[in-house]
């Protein structure tokens, strides 16, 4: 099944656009949330190849709920269609052995609902964006939850922000294991600290399950953190967008089951 969906992935400080055509996903734009004029513009930019085919869905997830109500209303306002809000109006496929008040984050289980319904076995999800989580799917397609914890730029700034010393710097990977200067220190310490913070949770994860899970990596940062890091099976970057087609995938395959 082949469908064509505007994707809106709205963050905690960016937002994340992408037209699938025939479920193929096109070029993925991202911009911060406070850029609305420049998101009116993504918006419309993304949609141009989707105006003239038939039955497009606009499918959009949030875990920042007063910037997702501003840009649901500029997208209806803008194009005219009708935005879909996964878990409101959808729900994500995927099983959950979480607490009943858990309010976990949509991108999680959308991460979990693509990863599953690729890989169709156990599996960590880690993504690494301005949070960064580690969650477990078991092979039954369940998702159990996992940890989260402040992501790389997260805490270079707060050393900055926290101390007298630090400097303001962006992300990067270190050039060494052993920082030769304050900079390079920290990137150190922030690079591999999270890499070892991952390998920690999946070996504990894997005790778990009683094997060893795939581990799949995703978010802005994904990239950068742990390509070539033997733990890691697949860097996927843009996983939260497929699991948006995902869920409008599995709800018009469950409603054409149920017309037959």
């Amino acid at each position: 099944m082949k469908l064509n969906m505007l994707g809106v992935s709205v963050g905690n400080s960016r937002t994340r656009i992408g037209a699938f055509i025939d479920g193929e996903l096109q070029e993925v734009a991202t911009f911060r949330n406070e850029r609305t004029k420049v998101l009116a513009e993504a918006v419309t930019q993304a949609f141009a190849p989707l105006r003239d085919l038939q039955d497009v869905a606009v499918l959009m997830a949030s875990v920042n709920d007063p910037a997702a109500k501003a840009i649901e209303n500029q997208i209806t306002s803008t194009l005219g269609q009708q935005v879909r809000r996964v878990e409101r109006d959808i729900t994500i496929p995927i099983g959950r052995q979480v607490d009943a008040d858990a309010q976990t984050g949509e991108d999680r289980l959308l991460n979990a609902a693509a990863a599953f319904d690729v890989l169709k076995q156990a599996c960590v999800v880690v993504d690494a964006g301005t949070a960064i989580t580690v969650d477990l799917v078991d092979g039954a397609g369940t998702f159990h939850g996992g940890a989260i914890a402040a992501g790389a730029q997260l805490q270079l700034d707060a050393l900055n922000n926290r101390t007298h010393m630090l400097p303001q710097i962006e992300l990067a990977r270190p050039n060494e294991p052993i920082g030769p200067n304050t900079i390079e220190a920290m990137k150190s310490g922030i690079y591999y600290g999270l890499r070892g913070m991952v390998r920690e949770l999946v070996e504990r994860y894997a005790e778990k399950l009683g094997s060893f899970p795939m581990v799949v990596a995703t978010g802005g940062d994904g990239n950068l953190l742990f390509r070539d890091y033997e733990l890691i099976d697949r860097v996927i970057p843009n996983l939260t967008m497929m699991g948006l087609y995902t869920t409008l995938r599995v709800e018009i395959e469950q409603q054409s089951k149920a017309d037959n």
